[in-house]
């Protein structure tokens, strides 16, 4: 188990996936358990961008959003002990996910389009999924997307489980990914 008490010193958790899949319910839960602050990097592009993410999408159009997440990313996010959760798309942009996995532990949630579409009724902060059908919406963004979801980090699935049974499973992957960091830390120390 970690230590709690030196928490500002330990790596960042990244939640990322796609939208619906449980980020920023369980990012807030986890920062609440562990103390830690938590980020949503909506909230930041939002406030980066000066207008709401359904504004920022409509006037300035998707390549600006995308901008605005990196810049957050790249400068915003602190070095460690924060809880952040992603935008659903912002690890798909090419070199996106590596540039997050430099800024902490990245673990992606995944869930089925059902308990997707169950989540997220309200589209209003959704602008992708605006439209006459959005479970069509969601099947084409997840296939576009599942590559990226993949490779961006460490896989838990959200379907069927409690708020409280994910938090668990996230801190035991967490914690199995900060002691591999130390040891290749304390590795690559030896080897200099």
């Amino acid at each position: 188990m970690l230590n709690r008490s030196d928490h500002a010193t330990l790596p960042n958790l990244i939640l990322a996936g796609m939208m619906g899949t449980g980020k920023s319910a369980l990012g807030r839960q986890l920062a609440h358990r562990w103390q830690r602050a938590f980020i949503d990097t909506d909230d930041l592009v939002e406030k980066l961008g000066g207008a709401s993410i359904a504004d920022i999408f409509a006037q300035q159009g998707e390549e600006h959003f995308r901008a605005l997440e990196r810049k957050v990313i790249e400068e915003l996010i602190p070095a460690s002990g924060a809880i952040i959760a992603c935008g659903g798309g912002l690890v798909v942009p090419e070199g996106m996910a590596d540039l997050v996995k430099t800024k902490g532990v990245v673990i992606t949630l995944f869930a089925s389009v059902d308990t997707i579409i169950r989540r997220t009724a309200n589209t209003s902060r959704r602008p992708l999924l605006k439209g006459d059908d959005p479970e069509v919406k969601i099947r084409e963004l997840m296939k576009k997307r599942e590559k990226a979801y993949m490779s961006a980090g460490i896989a838990v699935y959200t379907d069927g489980r409690t708020v409280q049974q994910l938090c668990l499973n996230i801190e035991r992957v967490y914690e199995r990914e900060v002691f591999r960091i130390k040891q290749d830390a304390a590795r690559k120390l030896k080897e200099d």
